[in-house]
């Protein structure tokens, strides 16, 4: 399930801290972590969807648009908050875009990475999801 999770957020004089923990806050074991930035002003990054892979999106830095399709509902999120996470599902199409001057996407991933998880076509995305949906009886 594609969903907003808020993250601790502790409060401190000094400059605050957040911490994001496997299996506490992130509801997956974390296998990989990686961050995009400097992301040219109209580019847009993602394009793509994950058969096995979870995600977890953070705007550690500035801000960006996520929106997530799953074949048939799109729905877009602005984040902005670096204690606030998006939790992105397998057999969800993401593009980010949008990106402030200064963005830091930051992401959690539950596997490690494997290019035979991508589906980099949208209409291969939308044949595998449909066919996904038939198998399960939707």
């Amino acid at each position: 399930m594609n969903k907003i999770i808020d993250l601790p957020k502790i409060i401190d004089p000094r400059g605050n801290l957040t911490v994001a923990e496997g299996l506490r806050n992130v509801p997956f074991n974390v296998k990989r972590v990686y961050w995009v930035y400097d992301v040219p002003g109209g580019e847009s990054r993602g394009g793509h969807s994950h058969k096995e892979c979870k995600e977890f999106i953070i705007a550690v830095s500035g801000s960006f648009h996520v929106t997530l399709d799953d074949g048939t509902t799109k729905n877009t999120y602005l984040l902005n908050h670096p204690y606030q996470g998006l939790l992105v599902d397998t057999d969800t199409w993401r593009t980010l875009d949008d990106f402030s001057s200064g963005a830091v996407c930051l992401v959690l991933a539950s596997e490690f990475y494997d290019e035979s998880d991508y589906i980099r076509e949208y209409g291969e995305f939308l044949d595998y999801v449909g066919s996904r949906s038939d198998s399960q009886g939707r």
